[in-house]
């Protein structure tokens, strides 16, 4: 006899986002100085994302999509103040330039 369960519970999702969440979203993009290229852009995912939730049932792009644009806003404070200082990007390496290196052996 296995000591595992043989029922194992899903992991807890994260809860839904308020009813009016969209609207409030669209609403602040819409007041962002970024709004001429960000209001777009979420109009189109939102777009996509509700009309893969009528196709599969499953409310997961749509949160997603919401997500990812609430984060975006909520980091665009951050990103603004790191251009605004010059950019100092002494010591970071782009992944393109990771890509064309030749990986050191190990051993």
């Amino acid at each position: 006899m296995s000591a595992q369960p043989e029922h194992v519970p899903a992991p807890p999702r994260a809860p839904a986002p308020a009813p009016a969440a969209p609207a409030e979203l669209h609403a602040a993009l819409r007041a962002d100085r970024r709004a001429e290229r960000w209001v777009p852009a979420f109009e189109a995912e939102w777009a996509r994302a509700l009309e893969e939730a009528r196709r599969t049932f499953s409310l997961a792009g749509p949160y997603e999509v919401l997500g990812t644009w609430q984060a975006r806003l909520a980091s665009a404070p951050q990103v603004d103040a790191f251009l605004t200082a010059g950019r100092d990007e002494t010591g970071f390496v782009g992944p393109e330039e990771l890509r064309g290196r030749p990986r050191a052996s190990s051993g």
